[in-house]
């Protein structure tokens, strides 16, 4: 886990300045609110809309980014109205809060933008029921709201935005399907399920701090498609609490809520949230668990017995999850894990189709943006195969299998790469053995995807073999078409099995 966060390749150090410009945003919007005259609720309020508005927003495009982040109050102003007039009134209040976590998840069918405004009016919710928030206060919080998200787009679109110097990062679609068969519908119900179980629970464990569970099991779903990952998230989620819960003993008890080493302490939090997201779920939860302690010091309520009502809240969170995505309208890892390995086999073939084009000459041949978009689709591979390869996943065969899948699959990016730049140097259009090695690898991907044999062109004689069981003699491409006749043995159906069966068995 140690090397994951600080051993892992930080391209261009965009973690860095990712968490960088985190601190500073939050910083400010914490500044201005304090300047405005704004109570520690208010600054707490304002201070996490900052840090939403500078991490969920995951727009492609930076103009798309600023239109989501100029969004963001008018859902969560809306959101913070009902929760702060629902107060005493606990009945319609967690009713709505359920409201807000089905519609958030569904949400996500629009993509990143109906991410970002899904988790802004869950957090906004949240930190009412966080802040014990009543309707006299609501002006004051939607000043707050207001400035900080003002303050962070300042910062994040006009004093540090190194997005404008970055290519527009390339996001595959989800898999799309409707009604039921749409996963984030599915996912909708499954959240909604969790969080109603959570929320009930909690409640019998704390009358006043039930909110954590629903958040646990809000937080185990995204970013997650399949049962399996959302358990592994939610043991990740547990493990990073039950360290952050140690380090708050360690730490945050001593600080007893002293202004200068908790504001100290929260920016090294805000760092740690930013710099290990994208790498290690267990160290972020870690910050985000330290940070929380920190903030109840300062509202003068940390005690040993409530970071073990945090630990126990966070359990029957990731228990809600856990029964939900088991119990409820399941998605499962094999299935989803297959749709993301045939998109990369498909795009693989695209990259092979383009290159060809290039090769014959074609002006509008350009195959760099089907890499790129082959890495993104790898990485969503990588954490959907995730809970197969996990540690404690106790079947052994299919673990091996994924990651000899994953081996196979990272082969073939590493060698499709290469024929790329092969085939950008001009002196390549003149070897009609390139074009040839592109035809091949466009009719060996469509029959591995479509699980037909196909006529294998050997030295000898022409047979007729299983998709990709015997390829050869390609010499600018025998990496890749040996990874791909690799690849036909862990991928192929069952015998028996139709068309369109998973890739990955049953």
């Amino acid at each position: 886990m140690l090397k994951r966060v600080f051993w892992v390749p930080d391209p261009g150090r965009t973690r860095l300045r990712f968490a960088m410009r985190a601190v500073l945003g939050i910083s400010l919007a914490v500044a201005v609110c304090g300047l405005a005259g704004h109570s520690l609720t208010g600054a707490v309020t304002g201070g996490l809309a900052a840090l939403l508005a500078l991490f969920t927003v995951t727009d492609a495009t930076v103009r798309a980014q600023a239109v989501t982040t100029a969004l963001l109050p008018a859902v969560g102003l809306p959101v913070l109205t009902a929760a702060a007039t629902l107060h005493d009134h606990p009945v319609a209040r967690d009713l709505t809060f359920l409201a807000v976590v089905g519609a958030g998840v569904y949400a996500r069918r629009w993509g990143p933008r109906g991410h970002s405004l899904g988790v802004f009016a869950f957090m906004t919710f949240f930190v009412a029921q966080f802040l014990h928030a009543t309707p006299g206060q609501l002006p004051e919080l939607y000043a707050a709201v207001l400035l900080s998200v003002l303050a962070a787009a300042a910062v994040r679109f006009g004093l540090w935005c190194y997005e404008r110097r970055l290519p527009p990062p390339v996001v595959p679609a989800p898999p799309g399907g409707t009604g039921l068969a749409r996963i984030t519908t599915r996912q909708a119900i499954q959240a909604t399920a969790g969080a109603g179980f959570a929320l009930v629970v909690g409640q019998l464990l704390s009358g006043q701090r039930w909110y954590w569970a629903v958040g646990a099991t809000w937080w185990i779903f995204v970013n997650t498609t399949s049962r399996g990952e959302t358990l592994v998230r939610g043991f990740r989620r547990l493990l990073g609490t039950v360290i952050g819960i140690a380090l708050g003993l360690v730490v945050a008890l001593p600080v007893h809520g002293d202004p200068a080493a908790t504001s100290a302490l929260a920016a090294l939090c805000v760092f740690g949230i930013f710099y290990t997201a994208a790498v290690s779920y267990t160290w972020m939860m870690l910050w985000v668990t330290l940070l929380a302690g920190l903030l109840y010091g300062l509202l003068g309520v940390l005690s040993p017995g409530l970071l073990a009502l945090r630990l126990a809240e966070t359990g029957v969170g990731a228990l809600g999850a856990a029964l939900a995505v088991v119990l409820v309208l399941p998605v499962t890892t094999h299935s989803v894990t297959d749709a993301w390995i045939r998109r990369a086999l498909r795009c693989v073939h695209a990259c092979a189709v383009e290159t060809a084009r290039r090769l014959a000459g074609a002006p509008d041949a350009d195959p760099a943006p089907r890499v790129a978009e082959l890495e993104q689709l790898l990485a969503r591979v990588r954490l959907s195969v995730a809970p197969l390869v996990h540690p404690l996943n106790p079947m052994l065969g299919r673990k091996r299998r994924a990651r000899h899948v994953l081996d196979l699959l990272d082969v073939c990016a590493r060698e499709i790469r290469a024929l790329v730049a092969v085939a950008a140097d001009p002196e390549a259009s003149h070897d009609t053995r390139l074009a040839t090695a592109c035809r091949r690898v466009e009719a060996a991907v469509e029959a591995l995807t479509e699980g037909r044999d196909i006529a294998v062109h050997t030295d000898g004689p022409t047979v007729t073999e299983p998709a990709l069981a015997h390829v050869h003699g390609l010499a600018h491409v025998h990496g890749l078409e040996r990874a791909l006749a690799e690849l036909a043995r862990p991928l192929r159906t069952p015998p028996g099995s139709p068309p369109g069966s998973p890739l990955v068995g049953a």
